[in-house]
């Protein structure tokens, strides 16, 4: 069981990129760090005999993938499950879910989970592309009006007044900004941001590009998004891993806001590109979609430390101060 991670302003920066960068290098090195390391050597070859296949925009499907699904041949008693199990769970499986990926990358990124939340029931499952070029000559804004058309379309063609959205790295920031500063809460239920730089990465200062500025800790972007959001309709969900190598200090992938509401789960042992193929995260993806009744109280923050060997949560906290052990 991992000690729980005290949630603390730190106002020396390199002290806190310091501690967490030997933090980061001591999980890699422990045996799930070890483990950890050998699936994201094994995703990023897979990764890339399947980009090729990403670079090509996905059909929407408005009627999602089970349409010609029938039950003629099963038995009575089956078929009366099958119904009622659609009828109980239909308000949350019919929400679309829009997958939006991170920088230089393409929807093939999304291969497992997409492929899990169908398995789940969910009908509408749909990655989106955004221009490879953002790096170089992209903007956060630009790209988030960009995605708040594609949730328009999405909703005109499937009927729905709102959507899911699971953003990996850089996506996670698009999709927030479109939330915060385009009015995208009216449209965006369930935010799940992956390893998503949310007060930036120093690995951000190895670009000289626009984008790359915006990514930077203490950007004006970033201080946009730290406005005031009062009101704000989209519940959060933040993962992160101690073990990201790309968001540094690996806490920056946190998600504080007083305004919003915010679900938080820590991992050790995964490395920035194997999120999304992670089952412990497609598991907390498909229970943040499904669990649609929990409370929805502005500045509410709750905290897990998930512990990748044991597979539970150890913590949770509200506003990040009262604590509760399980």
């Amino acid at each position: 069981m991992y000690a729980s991670l005290t949630v603390t302003h730190m106002g020396n920066g390199k002290a806190r990129l310091g501690s967490e960068t030997i933090r980061a290098l001591s999980a890699a090195i422990s045996p799930g760090g070890l483990r950890g390391v050998a699936i994201e050597s094994a995703w990023l070859a897979a990764h890339t005999a399947l980009y090729p296949w990403g670079v090509v925009a996905q059909r929407l499907r408005p009627e999602g993938p089970y349409i010609h699904y029938r039950t003629d041949s099963l038995a009575p008693t089956q078929r009366g499950l099958m119904v009622s199990a659609t009828q109980l769970s239909g308000s949350q499986l019919d929400t679309p879910i829009l997958l939006i990926h991170g920088i230089g990358d393409n929807r093939s990124v999304f291969t497992v989970l997409s492929a899990a939340l169908r398995r789940r029931g969910f009908g509408v499952v749909h990655a989106v592309n955004y221009s490879v070029l953002t790096a170089v000559r992209g903007d956060i804004g630009q790209a988030a009006l960009s995605f708040g058309r594609q949730v328009e379309h999405v909703c005109e063609q499937t009927g729905a007044e709102r959507v899911h959205v699971v953003g990996h790295s850089l996506g996670g920031l698009i999709a927030r900004y479109y939330v915060q500063c385009c009015g995208g809460d009216g449209r965006v239920d369930t935010l799940v941001t992956l390893g998503t730089p949310h007060r930036g990465t120093v690995a951000a200062y190895l670009l000289p590009t626009r984008l790359a500025g915006q990514l930077r800790p203490g950007s004006a972007l970033l201080a946009e998004l730290d406005q005031p959001a009062t009101g704000c309709r989209t519940r959060f969900v933040s993962v992160w891993s101690e073990m990201d190598q790309i968001v540094i200090p690996q806490s920056n992938a946190r998600l504080d806001h007083p305004d919003l509401t915010i679900e938080e789960y820590r991992l050790r042992d995964v490395g920035h590109l194997a999120l999304p193929v992670n089952p412990t995260v497609s598991r907390l993806v498909l229970d943040a979609f499904i669990r649609l009744d929990c409370p929805r109280q502005p500045t509410q923050t709750a905290e897990h430390a998930v512990d990748e060997l044991c597979d539970h949560t150890v913590t949770w906290r509200y506003n990040t101060t009262s604590e509760l052990s399980l």
